[in-house]
């Protein structure tokens, strides 16, 4: 008997009969988002569930002190490893490929970890779209010294690319940057659930300037000439069209975006590694110095070399990183799925 394989989204059909912009307008040159917008359709009575859980979550986070935040999204991310199976599985499939040297206990226990923090997640993503400016800074640690050379940098007003990547803190990421550092562009991925959406944008725009569609370098390229920074996290599987094979972990030929080796091409771009990590007294920052003698010629290369500091981003807490994405979905011709469970 065949067994039935794993199903991970929603389809097209019903995604319309729940009134979803499916054909949102997207890509080249579609400009800035620069505000939420509010239409009269996201009253509809099933769009209810989701104002409701965006209300929950604003409660939430406003009214339950953040210890007890943290103890509550542990306890969420145990629940979503044994119901959400089919993200399981990715975990599971990710680690083994990413990690081949540990033990199947190492990456068991490791794989429990990821989904608490994917679980505590939810209530920092929360924070980020909801919380004080003076609550965030609170919670904020950075090095004196990266701090004043990544205000220097920003005060010259240098076109910043910062790299970054999908730890489960980076909407706080981006905040804290904003806050301390300086306002700029974050590079998403419009939903078509237009509450989501609503939310979604709202959130990251209440320290930021502006987000930009993941499919639209053009725009990209027009912020940073403005000298804008722009947040780029080039590191999950966009497919065959936009990538090439670099290493990645211990997988050789993982399709990665070569976005930061043509975005840095725009004369007088730097890369600037930046990324959060979740520590006993808050949240901290690093911003590290940014990459030199890059981009160069080679864009194998550079996307090698952004792709191995990325790896040393994730190393400090690999449990904090967004594993349940297949970052290593696309394959080279003729290869076999590297998750062949799912749809």
């Amino acid at each position: 008997m065949t067994q039935k394989k794993i199903s991970l989204h929603t389809s097209f059909s019903k995604r319309q009969k729940q009134h979803r912009t499916v054909n949102r307008d997207k890509g080249w040159g579609k400009g800035l988002t620069e505000k939420a917008v509010f239409t009269r359709k996201m009253l509809y009575p099933t769009f209810w569930g989701a104002w409701f859980a965006i209300f929950t979550l604003y409660l939430s986070v406003k009214l339950i002190p953040y210890p007890l935040l943290m103890k509550l999204g542990k306890a969420l991310g145990k629940i979503m490893a044994r119901v959400i199976k089919g993200r399981r599985y990715i975990v599971d499939c990710n680690l083994k490929l990413a990690f081949p040297q540990m033990t199947e206990q190492e990456r068991s226990v490791l794989a429990e970890k990821i989904f608490e923090n994917s679980g505590m997640a939810v209530f920092e993503t929360g924070m980020a779209w909801f919380w004080s400016d003076k609550k965030i800074l609170k919670y904020t640690i950075i090095d004196d010294e990266e701090l004043e050379r990544a205000r220097a940098i920003a005060a010259s007003d240098a076109r910043i690319l910062v790299l970054t990547c999908h730890f489960v803190t980076l909407e706080l990421m981006a905040r804290m940057y904003a806050l301390t550092i300086k306002p700029g562009v974050g590079v998403y991925r419009p939903s078509d659930h237009p509450v989501w959406e609503y939310a979604q944008v709202k959130g990251r725009l209440k320290s930021n300037l502006a987000l930009v569609d993941r499919a639209d370098p053009r725009t990209m390229i027009r912020a940073l000439m403005k000298s804008l920074p722009i947040w780029y996290a080039p590191d999950q599987d966009y497919g065959r069209k936009v990538s090439i094979f670099v290493p990645f972990f211990a997988v050789e030929k993982a399709a990665t975006v070569t976005g930061v080796h043509d975005l840095s091409k725009i004369k007088n771009t730097l890369v600037q590694p930046s990324w959060t990590i979740r520590v006993k007294d808050g949240y901290r920052l690093y911003v590290s110095a940014p990459l030199d003698n890059f981009p160069t010629e080679d864009e194998v290369a550079d996307t090698a070399r952004c792709n191995r500091v990325i790896e040393n981003m994730i190393r400090i807490a690999p449990e904090q990183y967004l594993w349940l994405h297949r970052r290593f979905k696309t394959t080279p011709e003729g290869e076999p799925s590297r998750y062949p469970e799912i749809k």
